[in-house]
């Protein structure tokens, strides 16, 4: 299930050479898996009232090629791995058919005190 989010690169998220900043992609890449999260069901803010919120654990990321300003991109995101206590997630931004940006990132759950905590059942259920 690869959930897709379309993304225009504005003037503001580009460097001086005139290509997306590289934090960037990382802000891409979050707004990506809060919407992948929303649409399988999971509401978050009902999640930090009960005291566990998601935290990224882990990031692994290939720049490959860049994006400029006005460029119509998209963010793919699918899970790779999941299990109790841990998501493992692939997200690629690409514009058109061709990859600029892959990350693989791995998800946690913790607790109101920071302690790891298990992922909510309708996440595992995922892999089941």
């Amino acid at each position: 299930m690869t959930h897709r989010l379309p993304i225009r690169v504005y003037y503001e998220d580009t460097d001086m050479a005139g290509i997306v900043y590289y934090a960037n992609y990382l802000r891409y890449i979050e707004r990506a898996r809060s919407d992948w999260v929303r649409e399988i069901g999971i509401d978050q803010l009902e999640m930090k009232a009960s005291g566990v919120v998601f935290a990224v654990r882990r990031i692994e990321a290939d720049y490959i090629a860049p994006a400029v300003f006005d460029d119509l991109l998209e963010v793919r995101t699918w899970p790779t791995s999941i299990s109790p206590a841990r998501l493992v997630m692939t997200q690629e931004v690409c514009r058109g058919e061709t990859v600029l940006f892959r990350a693989v990132v791995t998800i946690v759950c913790i607790n109101a005190a920071g302690k790891p905590c298990r992922l909510p059942a309708k996440l595992r259920s995922i892999a089941a």
